[in-house]
């Protein structure tokens, strides 16, 4: 390998926003046939984030009538239906699908260029999906 490889290899380790992405792949099914899902499957990646900053998220956490089980990836696949691409908030931390309408918000610990981008596989309600990423401030496209 040569020097100049070696140093751009040394900068991005040294750079989180320069780290390779990371991804949590989201396979949700309901508990009850009175309760519908949106989705059956997702992936979602943080761009502009330090390295394992989705870890916390990732966590595989279940509410009572709908039950996700989570795994953290390298990345997201590139068969997906659609996407939505939000600015990260505090909340989106928490709840990768919670984005904020204010794209002018602040953080003390999230930078200012920070996003998270959710890869749609498996989707039961298209159009719902799409209206949740948009009301929530979201920028909504189809592959």
């Amino acid at each position: 390998m040569n020097s100049r490889c070696l140093l751009v290899l040394l900068l991005a380790s040294l750079n989180p926003a320069w780290a390779m992405a990371q991804g949590c792949d989201v396979q949700t099914r309901s508990q009850s046939p009175s309760v519908p899902i949106v989705e059956s499957h997702s992936c979602y990646e943080y761009e502009g984030m330090p390295v394992n900053s989705i870890d916390w998220s990732c966590s595989n956490e279940s509410k009572d009538t709908v039950v996700s089980t989570k795994k953290k990836v390298e990345h997201c696949a590139d068969h997906y239906q659609a996407t939505c691409i939000a600015t990260l908030t505090q909340e989106s931390l928490a709840n990768p699908h919670s984005t904020s309408k204010d794209k002018n918000a602040t953080s003390l610990n999230i930078p200012d260029n920070a996003k998270v981008t959710t890869y749609y596989y498996g989707v039961e309600h298209f159009e719902q999906a799409r209206i949740d990423c948009e009301s929530g401030g979201g920028h909504w496209k189809t592959k």
